[in-house]
Order: structure tokens, then C-alpha cells, then sequence
């Protein structure tokens, strides 16, 4: 199928404000989970690549973090890793959380997006429970602020509008060979998968507990002769009583969030997962270049 001159293929970056719905969004095109979702800000670190197969069509999405005005290195990291995404794609989605309106991040985003010369589609998500007329001030005031090629009314969450939405993706995809085989879903290591899916169960466990400058990493992955694997993580953190929140009173915290995180890893492997997690101390971590590139960020100034 890949070697025919009809076939289409291109990179579509999801883009938008903290918590506007891009890792939802992509788990529902792609049809499996492979970015983490949560209500915590910032969730998304680092770009993720999802791939949806729509006949001819293979469409390549970009989840990016969540673009908004960055004053730490970590945050200016996760924004110029978005905006990469968007210089990188052939098409741009722009999420807007219908829920929270126009802020100053997602007003900044579509004046940014003038600038690039590609297709931008508009799509305002969360619409579930919303009248279109509740909605008609947002859209007007949306396409005053920036340039869109449609806009789009859609919930990544209840899998409202998400055929529309892929249909007008592919009407401006480019023709060319397929760049993935036609099962493959992500780009995303199974060891980085491991710490992600960890990652968002210390958020959900902990909530506003858990300290931003926290991250996970997988540093052993053992496949075992009965078919099992042996997965040892470490959490950093940066201090010694953001140590004793992750571990929680006689060790529950750290208990309920490696069952939680064993329990999705074994539906998503097909198989038994042993799992330990260590809580370390690293002051400053998140000034620390090797950190960086393990996450997939670049370091910036």
C-alpha cells in the first residue's frame, strides 16, 4: 500500500494552552493510549508522536506541551518544544478549551500562528453540554483574533467531531509514500511509555501534593525467561521533603501509585510486570542537562 502514488501522508501538530485537551485528543485519534492525561498543568513534557491510518491517508500527530509564558529553563524547554512541533508540521490543530474561554495564552498562540504559512484548523474542544449558540461569541472572536482554514466543534473526550476533524486533516495532507508501517501506532520507547504511564498515576494519586519538578525514569528493563519483565524506576525529586510527600505515610502513596501504574502496564504489554519504584533526591535536577535530554527536551538559556 505505501509504494502507491495516491496514497497521503503528513505531520499534524496539536497545539494550544495547558490543559486545552492535545493528549486526549491524540489518544482518541490514534485509538490507543500513548500520552498521559491529567489535571495537573503541563502534564505533556516533550513532544509525542501518535500514528492513525484513514484509508489512504497516514496521518503523523505531534502532541506538544502545552504552550504558555515560560520563566523557568524547564518551561521555556517545553515551549520551544511545542513551537518545534508547529515549524515542523504540515498542519497545525489549535485547541481551544471551550470550558475556559480565551486567555491570554491561547490569545497569544493565534496571533502567533499567523505568521505560518500552512493550513491551521481551529477546534474548539469540550463542547459537550454546550449549545452551538453559546458558542457562536467564542468562534467569531477566535477567527477575529487569528487566521484558520475551519473551525471545528469538537469533544476529544466523548469522541464528538473527531471523524470531521480527520477529514478535513486529510483534505490538506500531502501525497507521498507512508513514513510508518501501517501498525505502528507511536515512536515512544516502551521504557519511556513505563515511566509516562507512572508519571501520571504520582499525579493522579497526589494531585497538588506532588511537586512540578519531579520526573520519573526507567533505568532497568529486564524481559524474564517466564515472560514477565522486571521494571526499575527512580523518581527524582529536589529536595528531601518533597521525598516524603511522594512516599506517603508508611509507604502508601508509593504503594497505591506502583499498583496502579503495574496494573495499566500489564493491560498495555499482555503480561506480568514487576514493578519497583525508588524515590531519590537530586538537587536541582531540573538544571541538569542529562535530565533533559532523557526527557527529549533541549536545553535552553
Amino acid at each position: 500500500m505505501t509504494g502507491k502514488q495516491n496514497t497521503h501522508c503528513g505531520y499534524v501538530a496539536l497545539i494550544g494552552a495547558p490543559n486545552a485537551g492535545k493528549s486526549t485528543l491524540l489518544n482518541a485519534l490514534v485509538g490507543s493510549k500513548i500520552a498521559i492525561v491529567t489535571h495537573k498543568v503541563q502534564t505533556t513534557r516533550t513532544r509525542i508522536l501518535g500514528v492513525a491510518v484513514d484509508g489512504l491517508n497516514q496521518m503523523i500527530f505531534l502532541d506538544t506541551p502545552g504552550i504558555f509564558e515560560p520563566r523557568k529553563r524547564m518551561e521555556r524547554a517545553m515551549v520551544a518544544a511545542a513551537w518545534e512541533g508547529a515549524h515542523d508540521a504540515d498542519i497545525i490543530v489549535l485547541l481551544v478549551d471551550a470550558t475556559r474561554g480565551i486567555d491570554a495564552d491561547t490569545r497569544r498562540i493565534a496571533e502567533s500562528l499567523k505568521d505560518k504559512k500552512r493550513n491551521v484548523i481551529l477546534a474548539i474542544n469540550k463542547v459537550d453540554g454546550f449549545k452551538r449558540e453559546k458558542l457562536l461569541p467564542l468562534i467569531q472572536e477566535m477567527n477575529e483574533i487569528g487566521e484558520f482554514t475551519d473551525t471545528l466543534l469538537i469533544s476529544a473526550l466523548k469522541g464528538q467531531g473527531l471523524d470531521e476533524l480527520k477529514q478535513k486533516i486529510a483534505d490538506y495532507l500531502p501525497e507521498g509514500i507512508w513514513l510508518y508501517p501501517e501498525d505502528q501506532l507511536t515512536d515512544i520507547t516502551e521504557r519511556m511509555l513505563a515511566a509516562e504511564i507512572t508519571r501520571e498515576k504520582f499525579f493522579l494519586r497526589l494531585h497538588e501534593e506532588l511537586p512540578y519538578a519531579t520526573t520519573i525514569e526507567t533505568e532497568q528493563w529486564k524481559d524474564l525467561r517466564d515472560g514477565s519483565v522486571r521494571i526499575e524506576q527512580v523518581i527524582y525529586v529536589e529536595r528531601e521533603s518533597q521525598k516524603k510527600i511522594v512516599i506517603g505515610k508508611g509507604g502508601s502513596s508509593l504503594k497505591e501509585i506502583g499498583k496502579l501504574a503495574r496494573e495499566e502496564l500489564e493491560e498495555i504489554l499482555g503480561r506480568r510486570v514487576h514493578l519497583f519504584i525508588f524515590v531519590k533526591v537530586r538537587k536541582d535536577w531540573s538544571e541538569d542537562r542529562e535530565r533533559y535530554r532523557n526527557m527529549g527536551l533541549d536545553w535552553v538559556k
